[in-house]
C-alpha cells in the first residue's frame, strides 16, 4: 500500500496502481466493445518542454477517441489532485492545448 492507500490491481496483465484506475480500465473496455470509444491507450506520455528543453513528462492513465465526436480524450483517475499533477496539467494545456479529463 502506498501513501494514498491505493491497492494495486491487475487486469489483463496490466498492473494498475489503484482499484479505481483498474475499474476505469474495465469500464473503458466495455465502451470500446460498444463502439463508443476507440484507440484506447494506457499510460500515454507527453514530453513537457520549456524553450525546447525537456523538463519532465506527463504520463496520463488513458487516452482514447470518442467515436460520436471524433474527439481525443486524455484521462487521469484521481482521488486527490496533487500540486505536481495540477502543475503538469497546466503545462500540458499551455504547451499542447490539451485538457486532462479527471475521473474520480
Amino acid at each position: 500500500m502506498n501513501k494514498f492507500r491505493n491497492v494495486p490491481t491487475v487486469i489483463d496483465g496490466h498492473r494498475f496502481p489503484s482499484k479505481a484506475e483498474a475499474n476505469r480500465y474495465a469500464h473503458l473496455k466495455l465502451l470500446v466493445r460498444a463502439g463508443e470509444i476507440k484507440d484506447l491507450k494506457l499510460q500515454p506520455k507527453c514530453a513537457l518542454r520549456v524553450n525546447g528543453e525537456l523538463i519532465g513528462n506527463y504520463i496520463g492513465d488513458f487516452e482514447y477517441i470518442e467515436t460520436n465526436t471524433n474527439t481525443a480524450v486524455l484521462e487521469d483517475v484521481k482521488g486527490m489532485a496533487t500540486p505536481i499533477f495540477k502543475w503538469k496539467a497546466k503545462h500540458l494545456k499551455a504547451q499542447y492545448g490539451i485538457d486532462v479529463r479527471i475521473v474520480k
